[in-house]
């Protein structure tokens, strides 16, 4: 029984990867179509939205079976329960993937008014918070795990650049104004992902230590 166990466990873990790259995929795709102003790409970012959604009833379908018919003990439990976690953050990152690139649909043909270099940092940075969360989360690393959660402040500065680069446009010219609004809700939608992979970090923390971070709860 239990090897049947340890084999769907493992079954899980490939299938989180599976997802995981599915999600940086869909980041890059969205980038290209921003720096590139690239339609077919944001077509496909759009449509790796749909099976991100599959992947994540697949995963829940096996966690289901995992509780249901294997009788995990406190440890698979809990393992079992972030990974349930886990996935739901992953849905809205490819949901948030995609509503970046439906805003690079709308300005495909539109001369850029805003310097975008921290864009595609900002990209980059939750590209890979993304992939080293599920890493952490496989090979049980709690060092990775809080690598991905202190991470998050680099987003979080790029953010606030790009913000500041939007006022600027706005007060140079109020006709820039829908244009730098574009570009801040492609920064905020990054930074979003940036705080969903955090959040897969966190339940990373607690499938190993069975505390969420910030709390001294065992669960």
């Amino acid at each position: 029984m239990r090897s049947k166990f340890d084999e769907q466990l493992s079954q899980l873990n490939d299938m989180l990867v599976d997802m995981g790259a599915m999600i940086e995929k869909a980041i890059n795709k969205t980038t290209q179509a921003i720096l590139n102003k690239d339609k077919k790409m944001a077509k496909k970012a759009i449509a790796a939205d749909r099976e991100i959604d599959n992947m994540e009833k697949e995963i829940e379908t096996l966690c289901l079976r995992l509780l249901l018919r294997q009788q995990p003990v406190a440890k698979d439990l809990r393992l079992i329960s972030a990974a349930l976690k886990m996935i739901t953050d992953m849905e809205r990152i490819g949901d948030q993937a995609a509503d970046i690139s439906e805003i690079a649909r709308f300005l495909i043909g539109k001369e850029y008014i805003i310097k975008i270099e921290h864009i595609p940092q900002m990209a980059e940075a939750t590209a890979k918070m993304v992939t080293e969360s599920i890493d952490a989360f496989v090979k049980r690393d709690l060092e990775l795990a809080q690598k991905v959660i202190d991470s998050d402040d680099v987003v979080d500065e790029l953010f606030e650049k790009v913000k500041t680069d939007v006022i600027e446009l706005i007060q140079k010219d109020k006709a820039n104004g829908e244009q730098a609004i574009d570009f801040m809700m492609i920064a905020k939608y990054f930074e979003r992902i940036g705080d969903h992979a955090t959040n897969i970090a966190e339940w990373v923390v607690f499938s190993i230590t069975g505390k969420h971070v910030g709390e001294n709860v065992i669960v």
